[in-house]
């Protein structure tokens, strides 16, 4: 297949430790010798977090970086520290924000941080699990029919077939979702488009609930820059109620008054905006696993074979997260036999 032996071990040991034990007694016999552990799933996505985490911190650390080291070679840092301007900026910010969005997009969005930093929920080897743990599920319906599917779907969590692929077996979500399809199956459902208009349904709207986080965030940074002006004019009221006091006095008071229009400002257009839109990407890159899975099931209920069906997942997904083709024929054909 053009791949070498540790290449090959690296990427079945992303699927999971039952693949990797069976390669290895497949390669080496049941007496494998003293081999040194490959790079492990739960490693590899400690690695891809740790990258998206540093891109995240990077971007956030050159706004502040730049933006107040830049004004620090000419003026005064101090100036800067107002804090009746944030509290009116922020405060008011985060009312208008509870006020203008439901109580269950305000919890997600507070609970996206980590989205923000980690990046997209699923990592190159969740998609190499997810064909695989298809082909798996494939490869039994086409050798015992679909009927061999209900003892699997209806307890998936208990199923010695998803048991297999531990990092989609915990995504709950996505279990059910294959889940239901293929109990669909069992039950004698068979007009594939009729099940694709249900399933593009579905899926919109689950990616319409994630987008609307995206969009609240988006929407409230759109507004900071008001509410910074806002400060702004509330400090210009402050100065004139102050219009008989010497220069040097108006002059801070009208400094601080600017702080809160360059306040909004900045956090809009450094933080907020941008928080949102890699949010928005994040939950886009979240939505290919599941239009995946539908892929994979239109391909298997239209009577093509397991790898056939699993070739269709494939190639809609995006480049980054896609495997090639040798690659997970590898990893396929050194899978258990179903049961």
């Amino acid at each position: 297949m053009g791949i070498e032996t540790s290449d090959r071990m690296k990427l079945n040991a992303m699927i999971c430790p039952q693949a990797l034990e069976f390669q290895t007694k497949l390669l080496y016999g049941e007496r494998g010798g003293n081999l040194s552990p490959p790079t492990s799933s739960a490693s590899a996505l400690k690695l891809n977090v740790r990258a998206c985490l540093d891109v995240f911190i990077v971007g956030i650390l050159l706004v502040i970086g730049c933006v107040f080291g830049g004004y620090s070679v000419h003026g005064d840092l101090r100036i800067l520290w107002q804090p009746i301007e944030y509290v009116v900026i922020l405060g008011g910010a985060l009312g208008a924000f509870m006020a203008g969005n439901p109580k269950r997009v305000v919890i997600a969005s507070f609970k996206s941080v980590g989205t923000m930093v980690k990046g997209p929920k699923y990592k190159k080897e969740a998609y190499v699990e997810l064909l695989t743990c298809l082909y798996s599920v494939f490869r039994l319906a086409k050798a015992k029919g679909d009927l061999a599917l209900e003892q699997h779907v209806e307890k998936p969590h208990d199923s010695s077939l998803f048991s297999t692929f531990p990092l989609f077996q915990h995504d709950h979500y996505a279990l059910d979702f294959l889940c239901d399809y293929l109990r669909l199956l069992t039950l004698g459902a068979s007009n594939p488009h009729e099940i694709e208009n249900i399933m593009d349904t579905e899926l919109d709207v689950h990616h319409h609930d994630k987008a609307m986080v995206s969009g609240a965030m988006r929407n409230i940074g759109e507004a900071i820059p008001a509410l910074g002006i806002v400060a702004a004019v509330l400090g210009v009221i402050v100065t004139m109620s102050s219009i008989t006091e010497p220069p040097e006095v108006l002059g801070g008071l009208i400094g601080a008054a600017l702080v809160g229009t360059f306040s909004g400002i900045l956090v809009a257009y450094g933080f907020v905006l941008p928080m949102a839109g890699n949010l928005y990407a994040a939950y886009g890159a979240e939505h290919h696993y599941f239009v995946c899975m539908k892929m994979g099931l239109m391909g298997h209920m239209q009577g093509y074979a397991p790898q056939v069906s699993v070739e269709f997942a494939r190639k809609i997904l995006p480049d980054e997260y896609r495997p090639t083709f040798a690659e997970l024929e590898e990893i396929c054909a050194n899978l258990p036999p179903p049961s």
